[in-house]
């Protein structure tokens, strides 16, 4: 496979390269200030963002884009190296609306939504005006295989109902985080077929029954958007908000996270990249 970089990305790569350089890094040591004294969301990220989407810069990882969604349409190979230089800056991510766990779910969003939730969730998601999180991992269950998580989405009449407690949360502290979309059991019969049995629902955040207990440090840090623990008791939707089909929630987890896991793993490359620097600059 030809990995090499045409023209084209090379000067967007460079495009985003000098914006780093101008604009993110000179704020860098304000967000960690602001951060620090417990200011959160931040003015200079709104700032850098409307600049940024004035740039073109702007949701650079979502590749198939429909007439009326805004950004690059760029292939993973394309927007790889953007997130190994936006990776530089761990929260730079979001100036470019390239930041997860809204990127995976703008990408579910995008494959599966019905016309309705694509106006309701999708769109706001695409512009950069709110926030979002996904329900996945679980403390008592081991995650890293889906199949074995154990919150349940019960259908009961014209709802679903859920119950279950979620783990690592990611973004479900950020104030303008709006909806979550959880991952749970919507046949409990033991003998279904394992990877037919789990659903996907978009739940607002501001449901009854629905509780973010506390954002668990990682490492002895707290993210601030939060990487948090919630609960799930009782808590109704309608079923106008399933994502997808019933049944379908382990594919369409894999569609989610599949390109995700390069998002993450070049971002990991870019501060990885920086700490040698440092050390080599150190060195010498």
């Amino acid at each position: 496979m030809d990995f090499a970089h045409t023209a084209k990305m090379l000067e967007l790569q460079s495009h985003l390269q000098v914006f780093m350089d101008r604009y993110v890094l000179p704020a860098n040591v304000e967000w960690h200030r602001e951060v620090e004294a417990g200011r959160y969301p931040l003015p200079l990220i709104d700032r850098l963002k409307e600049r940024a989407q004035g740039e073109g810069l702007w949701n650079l990882f979502l590749p198939g884009l429909r007439e009326d969604e805004p950004g690059r349409a760029l292939t993973n190979v394309e927007y790889a190296p953007l997130a190994e230089i936006m990776g530089r800056v761990p929260w730079a991510s979001e100036v470019f609306n390239c930041s997860a766990p809204d990127t995976g779910n703008m990408e579910l969003l995008h494959l599966f939504a019905t016309p309705e939730q694509r106006e309701r969730w999708l769109m706001p998601l695409m512009d950069g005006t709110i926030r979002s999180c996904i329900g996945i991992t679980e403390p008592d269950a081991a995650s890293s295989d889906p199949t074995n998580l154990q919150t349940t989405i019960k259908r009961e009449g014209n709802e679903y109902v859920i119950n279950g407690r979620k783990w690592f949360t990611s973004g479900a502290a950020h104030p303008n985080a709006k909806f979550v979309i959880v991952m749970g059991l919507s046949d409990t019969r033991p003998e279904a077929e394992a990877h037919a049995r789990h659903s996907m629902v978009i739940v607002p955040l501001d449901t009854p029954g629905l509780k973010v207990v506390r954002n668990v440090p990682i490492l002895n840090h707290h993210s601030p958007e939060g990487h948090c623990e919630v609960t799930y008791r009782t808590v109704r939707v309608p079923v106008s908000n399933l994502v997808g089909e019933e049944g379908r929630g382990f594919a369409l987890a894999q569609a989610r996270l599949g390109p995700g896991r390069v998002h993450h793993c070049m971002r990991t490359i870019g501060q990885c990249e920086v700490a040698l620097e440092l050390m080599c600059e150190r060195a010498l």
